[in-house]
């Protein structure tokens, strides 16, 4: 199975603290740790660890968090020959974790401002090749829509994982097959004021609605509403002993369903196998050592293959 990806790659500038402090407030006692990430790359190494061949488009510095890149997309067996070092420096979050596993984060996007439409031309037959092609929004929106419009005209199904989110324009929605917001994500896909009323499951049938294709609302510790033609499922969270770190639940989760559903899983089956890979994340804190292996997956929910 393929799976082409365009989205992002960052370091990862990780505190974690006691708390989170107030506006103009200090707080110390934090631990430091510096990791890879951004969505993009994420979800490209976490399809990788699951079985899938991986071709991934980003744009990187001239610097040594760039040089890091192209060791970690090796090791990972991901091709980022298509990969793009730009004049900028490559981006970096910065990401403060609390007790409990929740996070915030602040994204410094430089080399990823560059990545644009005629960026995405040259990745053209990498898409047509995959059975799915993966897009985030931590690239500017350019290339966004050209990722997924070439997967529309090349017959490769399409997955945006809109995040972080903004309203998205109207010629973009009919080239969505599959989308993946959250619960705070959906409303602003859809240009909602925050009080506006709907519940997740009127949420996901007006996302659903506007693609015509498949929508999954994820609900953290409440599990995923997912949506299609026949209808609109629960999917159950799975439970796990202690949450340690959020922060890439939604990569894991996004990775695994692109993955079963280009092995031509019903959406049932490839939302619950998604679950298990995000529920498997938040057990291990960083990014990077959470995303789980198939071995990992079968041997917590039985052999998947």
């Amino acid at each position: 199975m393929k799976i082409s990806v365009v989205g992002s790659y960052g370091v990862g500038l990780t505190m974690r603290v006691p708390r989170v402090p107030a506006p103009g407030e200090t707080v110390s006692g934090g631990t430091f740790d510096e990791g890879p990430g951004g969505k993009g790359s994420n979800q490209a190494i976490g399809a990788a660890r699951l079985g899938a061949e991986v071709a991934f488009l980003t744009a990187i510095g001239d610097d040594a968090f760039g040089a890091s890149a192209r060791s970690l997309w090796r090791a990972e067996g991901v091709n980022a020959d298509h990969v793009i070092t730009a004049s900028g420096a490559t981006m970096v979050g910065f990401i403060l974790v609390d007790p409990s596993g929740e996070n915030c984060i602040s994204i410094a996007p430089g080399a990823l401002d560059e990545l644009d439409e005629t960026s995405v031309e040259p990745f053209r037959t990498a898409i047509a090749d995959s059975d799915i092609v993966v897009v985030s929004m931590e690239i500017p929106l350019s290339a966004v829509e050209a990722a997924l419009r070439i997967g529309r005209e090349a017959g490769t199904r399409t997955l945006l994982n809109p995040a972080p989110a903004q309203k998205l324009p109207d010629e973009l929605w009919p080239l969505i097959d599959v989308i993946t917001p959250n619960q705070t994500e959906a409303p602003v896909l859809l240009g909602l004021a925050p009080d506006h009323g709907l519940t997740d499951e009127e949420l996901v049938d007006a996302l659903r609605g506007r693609t015509g294709g498949v929508a999954i609302l994820t609900r953290g510790g409440a599990g995923a509403l997912a949506s299609d033609a026949d209808g609109t499922i629960e999917i159950a969270a799975r439970t796990v002993e202690k949450v340690v770190d959020t922060t890439g639940a939604g990569d894991s989760f996004t990775a695994a369903l692109a993955v079963a559903l280009a092995e031509g899983r019903v959406l049932s089956e490839a939302a619950a196998f998604a679950a298990a890979a995000g529920a498997h994340a938040v057990t291990i804190a960083g990014v990077i050592p959470s995303l789980p292996t198939r071995s990992q997956l079968d041997s917590t929910i039985g052999s998947t293959r």
